[in-house]
């Protein structure tokens, strides 16, 4: 049996959404920048698309660039702030378990003389929003924190940090790309200035994402070379993977409540008979305001590669982290900022569940995880407790 529990790495593109962008691989083949008639029918493609990516967040179809992906629309967040802002001396303020796309960003930005400050993290994975507000400078043009962490699953209070954002008159971004078709998003109610997110996380294609940039929001483009975007993007459209993002964003927003609470029984029981079976088995993160298809499990004493490798033999897809990390040695950045030793966070398997997963392959998880971690656990150096107590 194979059980592919990795749907925060990517998802598989829904028939629908599939059905969908044929067309335009084929036969709709025009330019959307095209005056003429298939022009003008793969334009009218690319803005319905637009229009159903903007009803997702709450968004008017207007605030919606379209890119090649969350990373793309990260750095055009965080680029296109910081060179709009008219301050001599630049800050930037964000988290420590932010995606690398923001982080790396950040890395680049302090390298063109951006100061960064980078907050900590509770125990919980959880930010306090008192920390961003005493991070705040004069010269601070950008805050951005995630909306949902993409290995914890845990969701941050965005609306209260974006209030400390605006009465300080600091433009605010939150990466949502873990977020977008699991959860209710509203840009409105959110409180945000940009928003990023990407199709290949809620049933779409790889390759197209999105930044939602609230009207009026000063934003200075990357890249050069046309129009298109309303001059924020510039290059072709990739129409067929727009048209798969607005039918995969159509299906998320109407599928929503049921996916959330369906995945969400799903992803409690999992971790409810994982804590019962296997002894010191740890959930990272708050378990109470998370994505509800993500769990973070620590199994001290066995190696979580040497898991992955186990569990993948018994066909059981998951993973230590961040996909975008695959092959990384050094311990996930996320699980040490919430206190995490390196043993700990080495220890550590990342499950995520999806709109196709069953109770089946719950119980098939269920049935061989304890198992191979009891065995990779025999075969270490160290008894459990002893990892366990450091």
């Amino acid at each position: 049996m194979r059980v592919y529990l990795d749907y925060n790495a990517t998802t598989p593109v829904t028939p629908a959404v599939v059905e969908a962008m044929l067309p335009f691989l084929g036969q709709e083949f025009g330019n959307a920048g095209s005056v003429h008639t298939p022009g003008q029918r793969a334009r009218a493609a690319v803005e319905t698309a637009r229009a159903s990516v903007a009803a997702l967040i709450g968004a008017q179809p207007s605030e919606i660039v379209f890119t090649s992906g969350g990373t793309e629309a990260d750095n055009l967040a965080l680029f296109g702030s910081v060179a709009a802002g008219v301050k001599p001396q630049k800050h930037v303020i964000t988290t420590a378990i932010e995606h690398h796309a923001i982080l790396h960003t950040c890395e680049e930005l302090e390298r063109e003389g951006v100061d960064v400050t980078i907050v900590p993290i509770r125990r919980s994975g959880v930010v306090d929003p008192e920390e961003i507000r005493r991070a705040l400078r004069p010269e601070t043009v950008l805050v951005t924190v995630m909306h949902a962490n993409n290995e914890l699953g845990v969701v941050q209070p965005i609306q209260e940090i974006a209030r400390i954002a605006q009465q300080a008159g600091v433009r605010f971004h939150s990466d949502a790309v873990q977020s977008a078709g699991k959860v209710l998003l509203d840009v409105d109610r959110l409180g945000v200035d940009l928003l990023s997110i990407s199709a290949h996380k809620f049933y779409g294609p790889k390759g197209v994402g999105a930044l939602y940039v609230r009207t009026g929001t000063p934003l200075t483009p990357r890249s050069f070379g046309g129009h298109a975007e309303r001059d924020r993007r510039p290059g072709t459209e990739n129409v067929p993977g727009i048209v798969g993002m607005g039918k995969a964003a159509e299906l998320a927003r109407t599928l929503l409540k049921e996916d959330s609470e369906r995945i969400g029984r799903l992803r409690d029981r999992l971790e409810t008979a994982l804590l019962e079976r296997i002894p010191l088995a740890l959930v990272n993160g708050d378990r109470g305001y998370r994505v509800p298809n993500t769990a973070s499990v620590s199994f001290p004493g066995a190696g979580g590669e040497a898991l992955l490798i186990s569990l993948d033999l018994q066909g059981i897809a998951c993973s230590t982290g961040a996909a975008c990390s695959s092959g990384s040695t050094e311990p996930s950045h996320v699980l040490l900022a919430l206190g995490l030793t390196c043993e700990e966070a080495r220890s550590t398997l990342r499950f995520s569940l999806g709109r196709p997963t069953t109770s089946d392959e719950i119980d098939y998880g269920v049935s061989v995880i304890p198992a191979v971690v009891e065995r990779i656990r025999a075969l270490s150096p160290r008894e459990p407790h002893v990892a366990a107590a450091r």
